[in-house]
């Protein structure tokens, strides 16, 4: 069987949230030891934890970020301030706990899973990387595709078995995090392909690119896009021919959460842009899909526009990793701790307002 076929029987078995139950969710917020409302959009999340999960008393624990790496042949362009190896490098200083991921992670309390999706590089001596490797990076897709179907496909799958092993756990809410010098150009490139917006519009400095810089990349891609023939594409043709294995593998990551009935939190704007390919192939997996947070990446807010969704923090991060993820999980957690935990206005013998 092949990949993009295994693909398509995951998502015929996705199905969307029941969101019949947010009226028990709400009710049972609105029966809290507080004005109804004042918690504002703790409830909002509360409530949309509670629809994925079917619960009244939601729970944002155990939680994971998986954080997939891959490269990106598109970097021969001169479109990172950074060069390739600083991907593989990067993935080592995960591997050792000496990014700010490990530290935001440990912190929300989240298992941190590191996965070589597509890295140039062989990481097998690295401890704790999963070796998933789909191809050693992508072709520059400013002069063809940067995958195959089938490798996009088969990326996807890698995301959505990884997944499907943290809820078999017992996990509940997973994050989704990156690394790849390049993915920004990609990320981009997807955005504009699925939103139908200049490149201009949604590339952003990325690495630390100047406005020359900037420029340059849209130019890049503006050829890559016309030279793919993307407006002709379907959504897996889309991302294989823009894409990045790292944002394949993190669509299936959001994929494999809805298959398995858990949230899945996106962090900036290259989670943003997979979940962006992830509900343009399902959009059945709307329900279970949260953003972090508002990247300062000019692309993310029409990510987020394009999606429908508000983002839980605004703190000017760019940085990528899952870090934004990771900080949301902790407010995800704060607000199912209330919903679950808070005594309601009958069980703690205080007089509601209709009462007074």
């Amino acid at each position: 069987m092949t990949a993009e076929t295994q693909l398509q029987e995951l998502i015929a078995g996705i199905v969307p949230v029941d969101a019949a139950f947010e009226a028990a969710a709400r009710a049972r917020l609105d029966a809290l030891s507080k004005p109804p409302g004042s918690l504002g959009k703790l409830e909002d999340l509360a409530a949309r934890v509670a629809v994925v999960q079917h619960d009244v008393r939601p729970a944002a624990s155990p939680s994971a970020i998986v954080l997939m790496a891959g490269d990106h042949g598109v970097v021969a362009e001169g479109v990172s301030a950074y060069p390739q190896n600083v991907t593989w490098q990067m993935l080592a200083n995960f591997s050792a706990g000496g990014a700010a991921i490990n530290q935001l992670a440990k912190h929300a309390g989240a298992r941190l899973v590191l996965v070589d999706v597509g890295v140039a590089t062989d990481t097998s001596a690295l401890a704790g990387v999963v070796q998933a490797k789909v191809r050693p990076g992508t072709a520059n897709m400013a002069e063809g595709p940067a995958m195959t179907r089938e490798e996009a496909a088969a990326a996807i799958l890698t995301g959505a078995r990884i997944t499907s092993e943290l809820v078999a756990d017992g996990v509940r809410i997973i994050g989704t995090g990156e690394m790849g010098i390049g993915n920004s150009t990609a990320a981009a490139a997807l955005t504009a392909a699925f939103t139908g917006s200049e490149p201009a519009r949604v590339v952003g400095r990325g690495t630390g690119l100047d406005r020359a810089g900037v420029a340059h990349k849209a130019t890049v891609i503006e050829r890559a896009l016309e030279r793919n023939g993307v407006a002709g594409l379907d959504p897996l043709g889309v991302l294989a021919a823009a894409g990045g294995l790292e944002i394949a593998g993190m669509a299936g990551v959001v994929l494999g959460a809805a298959a398995g009935g858990v949230c899945a939190v996106f962090d900036g704007f290259i989670s943003g842009a997979a979940a962006l390919v992830a509900l343009r192939l399902c959009p059945e997996a709307a329900g279970y899909v949260f953003p972090s947070h508002l990247s300062s990446e000019p692309g993310h807010a029409v990510v987020l526009d394009a999606l429908g969704l508000a983002p839980v923090l605004e703190l000017d991060m760019r940085l990528g990793e899952g870090t934004g993820a990771a900080l949301a999980i902790e407010i995800i957690g704060a607000a199912c701790a209330v919903m679950s935990g808070m005594a309601t206005f009958a069980e703690a013998g205080v007089s509601e307002a209709d009462d007074a």
